[in-house]
């Protein structure tokens, strides 16, 4: 399962714009359980004086994000191997725009920085004439202690910020800070959560005769003479599920056992493509535990021809770049993976006449801890382009899942002209086709709206895994809204043609609380 959410803990609007009447600002209110999040810089609504030589200048409102997300929950699933260690995961923020009657401001770009000093919520909820009163807001973080600069404190070192651009003016916010999360989980500095707002050159213009932030007003000689007003964004308070404010954890969690994919050397294959990649699973009473002998360290595996199912004779050689590098290595070392789960890669060259099957004997000096069996081919080779038309079915498909589960759903392909013969119709166990770049989709059923996008990104959040029964993947129920019915799309990469191809069929199943 390679993606995990995590819900803003806490968000507000904190704003110095004018209540109605332009002669009052706003900057004790406070927003923090509105459904909504707004930012903008309204230049020049009207005269002001309150710079303290008594000039009249044009006015300068503005509103800025707070935003704050559960680090400590974060930092726990990391020690329990939920998530993985700091370089294998990446964090998205993510914000669903919110439409607005108003106009929506174009070519722009919100600053995220981290908030630097603690600040509570509130409950306020007036974001229109700004009557709501308390705690956070413009002037103080915690209602009896004011920010040191008004407006909030951030931080603002380039490897403690990010932005995110809006050409258009209607996009959700999508921006990676694994940089500025990881610096919160390791505590070089505390979870504050974030400011989010428009940089300095795009929030309004003021001078200041002083050179400083002025009463409530922020000094900001490099600042814009054009308003962006204004955007908005779903708050955690929101009522739709999939448009609150979130973290989204990213990883590449696939399994990659080429058991059932496993192919000889080829002279006329990449060296890449001629390694096969096996897996031990070490499953004791339904989970998965390390070896006691071996704990997280690395062992060896070995290959023997097969003779009535056991193996027999001496280990077979490896081809040059199987095992530990050299050509002619009889074992290849394998590495901890994961808790119970231990990896090698290997390449073997077909002998005169291909062997129908082969032994894996996974063991650490004398100690033999498994012993696998497969069944190596010939790469294929084609006279023309291949054109891959698969047929796909979900065995173990449930027609509803709590909230509370961790599901895995399996999948057969076939060739859609697959013709068996009778020998495989009488056969309990036909073999599956390996799709080694799979990937998957959640959709809502009554609208089609998009819960879980395929993640074929630099993260491959959403491939699917593949073992000797064929692909899978792991999905945590909690994404997903109850009391509505999804349906799984699955893309499956073709390299003949260069591009993904989604496959007709969908697979549906309803989650319930």
């Amino acid at each position: 399962m390679a993606i995990y959410r995590y819900t803003a803990s806490a968000d507000n609007t904190i704003t110095n714009a004018f209540k109605a009447g332009l002669s009052i600002r706003g900057t004790g209110s406070n927003m923090g359980y509105a459904d909504a999040l707004e930012v903008f810089s309204i230049y020049g609504q009207t005269l002001t004086t309150d710079d303290a030589d008594g000039a009249s200048r044009r006015s300068e409102e503005l509103t800025r994000i707070l935003i704050q997300f559960p680090i400590d929950q974060i930092s726990t699933d990391r020690l329990a191997g939920t998530i993985p260690a700091s370089g294998s995961v990446s964090f998205h923020l993510k914000m669903a725009n919110a439409e607005t009657p108003f106009t929506l401001p174009q070519d722009f770009t919100l600053a995220i920085l981290p908030v630097s000093q603690s600040w509570t919520e509130g409950s306020g909820l007036d974001m229109a004439e700004y009557q709501d009163l308390g705690v956070s807001n413009w002037l103080t973080s915690s209602g009896t202690t004011p920010w040191t600069s008004v407006g909030g404190d951030y931080l603002s070192a380039s490897n403690q910020t990010a932005s995110a651009t809006f050409p258009e003016g209607y996009e959700d916010l999508e921006v990676d800070i694994s940089h500025i999360v990881e610096q919160w989980i390791d505590g070089t500095f505390s979870n504050y959560g974030l400011g989010v707002h428009l940089t300095a050159t795009q929030e309004a213009y003021y001078s200041s005769s002083t050179g400083a932030d002025d009463g409530n007003i922020i000094n900001n000689p490099s600042g814009s003479t054009d308003s962006y007003y204004t955007k908005r964004f779903f708050a955690r308070s929101t009522q739709y599920f999939f448009k609150r404010p979130f973290l989204e954890a990213r990883w590449d969690s696939r399994v990659q056992d080429d058991r059932e994919n496993f192919y000889y050397s080829s002279s006329v294959a990449p060296a890449v493509d001629n390694l096969n990649k096996l897996y031990l699973y070490n499953y004791i009473r339904g989970r998965l535990v390390n070896i006691p002998a071996v704990g997280t360290n690395d062992l060896l595996v070995s290959f023997y021809s097969s003779s009535n199912g056991s193996p027999t004779g001496s280990a077979i050689k490896l081809s040059a770049g199987g095992g530990t590098g050299a050509d002619g290595d009889t074992n290849v070392t394998a590495s901890y993976v994961s808790r119970g789960l231990y990896s090698g890669s290997m390449a073997l060259t077909a002998a005169t006449t291909p062997l129908e099957a082969i032994h894996d004997v996974w063991h650490s000096g004398s100690v033999h801890f498994f012993t696998g069996s497969v069944y190596p081919e010939l790469f294929p080779t084609y006279d023309s382009a291949p054109t891959f038309d698969r047929v796909t079915s979900c065995t173990n498909l449930q027609k509803e899942y709590s909230t509370q589960d961790t599901s895995r759903f399996r999948f057969f392909v076939r060739s859609k002209d697959w013709s068996p013969t009778i020998y495989t119709v009488a056969t309990a166990n036909n073999p599956t086709d390996i799709i080694t770049s799979a990937s998957y989709s959640i959709r809502r059923s009554t609208d089609g709206y998009v819960a879980i996008p395929y993640g074929t990104g630099s993260d491959r959040s959403t491939y699917l895994s593949y073992d000797k029964d064929g692909n899978y993947f792991d999905l945590k129920m909690s994404l997903l809204e109850p009391r509505y019915m999804y349906q799984i799309t699955l893309a499956y990469y073709n390299d003949s043609i260069g591009d993904w191809q989604e496959q007709p069929q969908t697979f549906k199943f309803r989650v319930e609380d």
